[in-house]
Parts: C-alpha cells; structure tokens; sequence
C-alpha cells in the first residue's frame, strides 16, 4: 500500500507585507472596480479616496491642503466669449446737426447670457471742412429691433472735437464704451454722427479700411 503524505502549508507566512510585494506587481486587473471617471487621491488622515466624477467642461481644482480636490465649473468671469467686427466700411458725409446713422458702421450681437457685458470700439477718421465748426460720434442701441438707446452726451456724444479753421480739423478718432444690455436677443449697435456750425462732417474720407467697429461679449 502506498503512502501518500499530506504537506501542510506554514500558517506563519499568511499575512501579505509590503516587502513580499516586488515593484510593478499590481495590475489593473488586480485593483478593486470604481466608477467611471473618479480620481484616486487621499483625505486628511491619509487613507485613499476617490474624488467624485464631474460634469463635461469641468475642472480638477484644489481645495487645498488635508482636503482631496473636486471638480468645479470653470469661472466665466472675464473671458472673452465672442467678438463681432465691421471692418473698412464705406466712407460717409452728414451736415445735419443731429444724429444720425453712418452707414455701413453697424452690427449686431447676440450675448450668450444675461449677465454678460459688451464692450464696444470703434475706429475712424473725421473730417471737418467749416472753421470752428464742431463734430461728434456716438453708440446707438436697439434690442431686438424695438427702441433705441443712445450712449452719451446729448450734444457731444461720446467722442467731440471742434476744426479751429477751416480745414484744419482731420484726424484719426476712437470711442469706446462698456455695455450691460441685460438680454440674449440679437442687440443692433450703430455708430451715430452730426456736426454744428455749418460745414460738412466727413468720416472715414480719403482712407483704407478706417472704419472699424467691434462689439465683444464679456462673461460675468
């Protein structure tokens, strides 16, 4: 008869120990299941954590130190989100002594929320043909073609410069101004001239690509 004999492994050796685990031994496949998209990191005593999945668009941010980060939405404030331009539009003449349209300086922009800010420029010449005689430029607004609201003085606009002769008075100008339309429907932005004491109001004249405007939306 044979005899077979049974070897009983040591119970002294069961425990598992840093030491008996040698470098790159863990797989994937070895680790505990988790959920699609955590992050492991570690709390305040030290212990491993998963940092909950975010949403699409969001970022990893610290919380600081003791705390595991989390994701956050990404701060809006102050980013340019879009930017609507006119450029080289055509020249343009008024006598009147009121307001008026300049053509081909208008466009539109539609915010993509409530909160946000347009900033509005423009660059241009004017020119000025009478002594003494006075020019002014100004923004016009209007929502979603209702009714209009003008930026600035009354008289002077926004912009103001006044020939001291005849002729004399031609030059490169600019005007800027920072909007708060509170909307997201499509917002018309036109750039308005007149001129006093006679003469002729000349805008963009004898010039290339003079004519910009830009309406640029600001994230609250």
């Amino acid at each position: 008869m044979a005899i077979i004999k049974v070897i009983t492994p040591s119970v002294t050796d069961a425990n598992i120990t840093t030491a008996k685990v040698t470098d790159n031994a863990i797989t994937l496949a070895k680790m505990a299941s988790g959920t699609d998209g955590n992050i492991i990191s570690y709390d305040a005593s030290g212990n491993p954590v998963a940092v909950a999945t975010g949403n699409d668009g969001m970022v990893l941010t610290s919380a600081g130190a003791g705390q595991p980060p989390a994701f956050e939405a990404v701060a809006a404030g102050g980013k340019i989100l879009q930017i609507q331009s006119l450029l080289g539009g055509n020249d343009f003449a008024t006598t009147s002594g009121s307001f008026t349209d300049v053509s081909g300086m208008v466009l539109t922009i539609t915010p993509s929320a409530t909160n946000s800010k347009i900033l509005l420029l423009c660059n241009t010449n004017f020119y000025q043909n009478t002594n003494q005689a006075y020019v002014a430029m100004r923004w016009e607004r209007a929502i979603s073609g209702g009714a209009t609201t003008a930026f600035g003085h009354g008289t002077y606009g926004q912009s103001f410069a006044r020939s001291a002769q005849a002729h004399d008075f031609w030059a490169g100008v600019g005007m800027t101004y920072l909007d708060s339309p509170n909307t997201t429907a499509e917002i018309t932005y036109q750039v308005q001239a007149s001129t006093t004491g006679a003469g002729t109001l000349g805008i963009g004249i004898n010039s290339t690509n003079q004519n910009n405007v830009f309406a640029l939306e600001i994230g609250a």
